[in-house]
């Protein structure tokens, strides 16, 4: 209701005058006309004004005096103004005479007034009156009320009831921000039940009703904001969306922010926030501080925190403590840790009492816990299980639950599979899966898919003269994939192929890592490769350390090195290694010589 009057003539008529010489504030020129307007409307309302009365009334209402209020409000009541008998609802209501307060409002209600009408609804869905409260709340919400809009999609989406959205985005289009929120949150849940532009276009929508919500200091809907953001990559702006939400008291914003902080290296204000997340009951941040102090070796601060998150309700705490005194070798104190959180339903605890019972010999009683984890969706855990079920030679079983973890992306089992399935014969399934693992980093699966590719592949084309054209193909792409990370067969291996193609540098380089690494086969190889280029001596070291780990050539090239060189005993020794390594090949020529070796040695 608006309220006529020119203000500035009270102010001239001499009534509120200043000091001389001191200019009024502004905080103290709205208080003079606050003063100024309650004498008017009171004068008013003495004159037997009801709307001055019904004024007077709401002005001292808000103020908080209810005496003063209640007699200008019953007043105006009686001279039928709606306003006023809504406003005598509220006083009633504060008073704590909610029967009488509902009378009123009912009274203003029926005369039109929407806001008496949302009161009224308010106060019947209080009763359990369900039926009453959405018939005067649509009355409400029909004539534009924002809060009356707001409790019928409340109300609405308590039952279940379809409407409620239509409400709810009426509110949150009036400015409603706890409406822009909660209809933000359903777009989101809608997206998570939808497939492709359906799920899209919610996505977007829920965006935009996050950012009214925020934009009008709502913590929580500024937090999603930021956590939408950061999944988009949009890190800058995450960051300044979860510090208004951490501003305003919303931990799960200062956790966010902290890991934000984190991983952009200022691990210093990252504890900042996470302490003042923590503090407030966020498990999640004690967790990363316990974690914090742990990486740095303070794991009595580490514990505390830990045991803080516990405290706060988050099962991680229990699983981090167990993960603590495991470093530690607190076996029996990290088995404690572990099984409170995996009777909690923690899966990765679950599999990590599992594995300690499996490390202590307890096969039977790590095996339910592997399955109940990988049950619950842990991939380690079913790979864990592939390897329990092939220890027993159950490898039908344990194929199943490789399998299961290698389709969730686990890279060993899916190397696993691809083994068993190159036994089996089925190459392109074995394929398949040896692509997965060497993609996901394994060097064995690399290797493995080159040889796989290698006894494929045609033999090279020759060129017009008669010379080798080579071509990296695809096979040699993985084989150097698999050397670069150290598998010392793919190094000999690569080392051959330089060596087919007359590149002896590049050879040379590969066979003498794969040698260094304890491969006998990269030592035999760069000997041959060393001979050929004239420098026998170093060759025969490197044969000599091939023909040690059971290399039968290496010790046939010894034996006809020593023999050349004229030193038979040695030669001799040398063929003696041969024939006992073998192969049979190897073994007949070592023989031979080892026999004109002993004439010699005896003529």
């Amino acid at each position: 209701m608006d309220v006529m009057g020119d203000k500035a003539t009270l102010f001239e008529s001499g009534r509120f005058v200043q000091p001389s010489g001191e200019e009024p504030t502004r905080d103290e020129l709205s208080e003079m006309g606050d003063a100024a307007e309650e004498v008017r409307l009171g004068l008013a309302a003495q004159g037997g004004d009801a709307e001055a009365a019904s004024v007077l009334g709401a002005l001292l209402l808000r103020r908080g005096d209810l005496d003063g209020a209640e007699p200008h409000l019953r007043a105006a009541t009686a001279a039928g103004d709606r306003a006023a008998a809504n406003n005598l609802g509220v006083l009633l209501h504060q008073r704590g005479y909610p029967e009488e307060a509902a009378g009123w409002w009912r009274i203003a209600a029926v005369a039109g007034s929407a806001a008496a009408a949302h009161a009224l609804g308010r106060y019947h869905r209080e009763r359990g009156d369900e039926p009453a409260a959405e018939y005067w709340l649509r009355q409400s919400a029909e004539q534009g009320h924002v809060l009356g809009a707001y409790a019928l999609a409340d109300l609405l989406e308590h039952r279940g009831d379809v409407g409620a959205e239509h409400w709810m985005r009426a509110a949150a289009e009036r400015g409603h921000r706890e409406a822009a929120y909660r209809l933000a949150r359903a777009l989101d849940r809608r997206a998570g039940r939808e497939d492709g532009s359906a799920a899209d276009n919610a996505v977007a929508e829920a965006e935009q009703w996050y950012r009214q919500a925020a934009a009008r200091g709502h913590r929580r809907a500024a937090l999603h904001l930021g956590a939408i953001l950061e999944k988009r990559g949009e890190l800058k702006e995450a960051g300044r969306w979860y510090l208004t939400s951490a501003k305003d008291g919303e931990p799960r914003a200062a956790c966010a922010l902290g890991f934000l902080l984190r991983d952009a290296g200022d691990t210093e204000s990252a504890a900042v926030w996470w302490l003042r997340a923590a503090q407030e009951g966020d498990g999640n941040a004690a967790n990363a501080l316990g974690a914090l102090h742990a990486e740095r070796g303070e794991t009595q601060t580490a514990e505390r925190w830990y045991r803080a998150a516990l405290d706060a309700g988050d099962d991680n705490g229990a699983y981090n403590l167990g993960l603590l005194c495991a470093e530690q070798g607190r076996t029996a104190q990290a088995e404690q840790w572990y099984r409170r959180a995996a009777y909690a339903g923690h899966r990765e605890a679950a599999n990590a009492l599992a594995i300690l019972l499996l490390q202590g010999g307890d096969a039977t009683g790590a095996e339910p816990w592997f399955s109940k984890a990988a049950e619950a969706g842990s991939v380690d855990a079913a790979f864990n299980l592939g390897i329990l079920y092939a220890g027993r030679g159950e490898e039908a079983t344990a194929l199943c639950w490789y399998e299961r973890a290698a389709a969730a992306g686990h890279t060993e089992a899916a190397l696993q599979v691809g083994i068993a399935r190159l036994r089996e014969g089925e190459e392109q399934e074995a394929e398949r899966h040896l692509r997965c693992a060497a993609g996901g980093g394994s060097a064995e699966a690399a290797y493995r898919l080159a040889a796989l590719l290698d006894a494929r592949r045609p033999p090279e084309p020759a060129h017009e003269l008669g010379e080798i054209v080579h071509e990296k193909t695809e096979c040699e792409e993985w084989y150097e994939r698999a050397a670069s990370q150290g598998h010392r067969r793919a190094q000999v291996r690569v080392g051959m192929l330089a060596a087919a193609r007359g590149d002896v540098v590049e050879a040379a380089r590969w066979y003498r890592a794969a040698a260094e690494a304890g491969s006998r086969n990269g030592a035999f190889n760069l000997g041959l490769l060393l001979a050929r280029e004239g420098s026998e001596p170093e060759a025969a070291v490197w044969w000599a350390r091939a023909a040690d780990a059971g290399h039968g050539r290496a010790a046939l090239r010894l034996a006809l090195v020593y023999a050349r060189r004229g030193e038979l005993a040695e030669g001799q020794r040398w063929a003696d290694r041969a024939v006992e390594l073998g192969p049979a090949e190897v073994a007949e020529r070592a023989g031979r010589l080892r026999d004109a070796l002993r004439e010699e040695l005896s003529a």
